[in-house]
């Protein structure tokens, strides 16, 4: 018996060559499907030229119909062998894995995920300073969106980093796990934890180098990751444009719109390079402010056009720069609303100015809802409902948690409040939690 012309070859080599035969035959195939495709164009395009010629038409000017015609052909994969359509985008991949799964979840399930409370609110426990059965059991009954900590939660760097995880891993859904680190006056976990604060953001903004601003957040960032959060409620983008205003005074970066647009976008970066999510406040702007909203209604006289030259300035900013999130704070706007409904809950705050003027398409969040600004005249319930309606998507720290989810469960179910408008806003929120994931695939 004659040797065959493979023996001898190793298994790899008779791989190799059976796939050279493969492509050798497909590529002769392809040729031949070609070549029959342009005999069948001559004959057309002759045949048609023909018949036109009996019917003593004048010649056409345009292409041949022939030549016209595309016809369809199959795409091989020479190395698979198999058709293969294009793959998805990140994007189109990140909304195929949303909305699989929001159409999983029931109507409270998706409501509750628009919801951000502190710890205590849930679990009923006065200070909560671990994650164990009843964080646990609470989270299987309201599976929320996320949860607030402040100072007062942390005790020690291995405690907060197991109170996190633990917390993180009870949940069914992907949680925020959030913190104010402003830095200066406002740094919960710095204080908690001695901490070297970033400094507050005044003399930030007095050095007029953007740069410094982007290093103290990026510093910020950088340990809230290596605590477990992942959302935090910074930077200020607030124009100092009432020198009166004392409340916040030390916490902007000043009173030129833009020395404090540029402080802004750069802590927005600075922030997220870290992995951690920024949320831009206070929409649309509170450095006007006489008053403090935590102590009741704050009137604030400034018309749109006035806004337009100065407070919206840093907020634009930080939206070119790839801002997230953004919170709207409880001032009350007459000139523009029309009466002294908060920004807050407000369509032609949130709906007109942000998001049709200002072309904002990520999360909108509340100010936290138990502030005097909002409890002195709404209920929880009533005050939720009017902020989704709003255009909000996510409700921070509602007086009554419990009383808010339930008014807002009614308000869909009575058609107050449409299901698709909760999808929406549940697809924004997972946008961001989701897009690590699709990042790393």
């Amino acid at each position: 018996m004659g040797m065959n012309e493979n023996e001898g070859l190793s298994i790899e080599e008779k791989r190799q060559l059976r796939r050279q035969r493969r492509v050798k035959n497909l590529v002769c195939a392809y040729i031949g499907l070609m070549a029959a495709l342009v005999i069948l164009g001559v004959a057309i395009f002759f045949g048609i030229r023909a018949l036109n010629g009996i019917l003593g038409e004048k010649e056409s000017t345009e292409p041949a119909a022939a030549e016209q015609e595309e016809i369809p052909v199959e795409e091989w994969s020479v190395e698979e062998e198999i058709q293969t359509a294009a793959p998805p985008s990140g994007a189109e991949l990140l909304d195929e894995i949303i909305e699989a799964r929001i159409s999983e979840m029931t109507l409270e399930e998706k409501v509750a995920g628009l919801f951000i409370v502190t710890p205590e609110s849930i679990t009923g426990v006065d200070v909560a300073v671990q994650a164990g059965e009843g964080t646990k059991e609470a989270l299987e009954k309201y599976p929320i969106g996320g949860i607030v900590y402040f100072q007062k939660n942390i005790k020690s760097q291995e405690q907060v980093k197991e109170m996190l995880a633990n917390t993180a891993s009870y949940s069914r859904y992907p949680l925020f796990l959030a913190v104010d680190e402003e830095g200066g006056e406002v740094s919960r976990t710095a204080e908690a934890l001695g901490l070297e604060n970033a400094g507050n953001m005044a003399e930030i903004g007095a050095t007029g180098d953007a740069n410094q601003a982007y290093e103290a957040l990026r510093r910020v960032g950088t340990y809230l990751n290596d605590y477990r959060f992942n959302l935090n409620f910074a930077p200020i983008a607030d124009v100092l444009t009432n020198s009166d205003n004392k409340s916040i005074a030390e916490r902007t970066f000043g009173s030129d719109a833009m020395l404090v647009a540029d402080m802004a976008a750069a802590s927005v970066n600075g922030l997220q390079e870290t992995g951690i999510t920024a949320c831009i406040k206070h929409f649309p702007g509170i450095g006007s402010a006489g008053e403090e909203t935590h102590n009741g209604l704050v009137l604030v006289d400034r018309s749109l056009e006035e806004l337009q030259q100065e407070e919206l300035i840093p907020f634009g900013k930080a939206i070119e720069a790839g801002v997230s999130m953004i919170m709207v704070g409880h001032i009350s706007l007459p000139q523009i609303v029309g009466d002294n409904t908060p920004a807050s809950m407000s369509p032609a705050i949130i709906g007109d100015l942000l998001r049709a003027q200002l072309g904002f398409n990520g999360v909108v969040i509340t100010d936290a809802m138990d502030m005097e600004a909002i409890t002195q005249y709404y209920g929880a319930d009533e005050a939720a409902v009017m902020a989704l309606k709003a255009g909000a998507d996510m409700i921070l720290m509602p007086e009554d948690f419990e009383l808010a989810l339930e008014g807002v469960i009614i308000a869909v179910q009575d058609g107050t409040i449409s299901e698709e408008r909760i999808d929406d806003s549940l697809t924004r929120v997972y946008r961001i939690k989701f897009a690590d994931s699709v990042e790393r695939q």
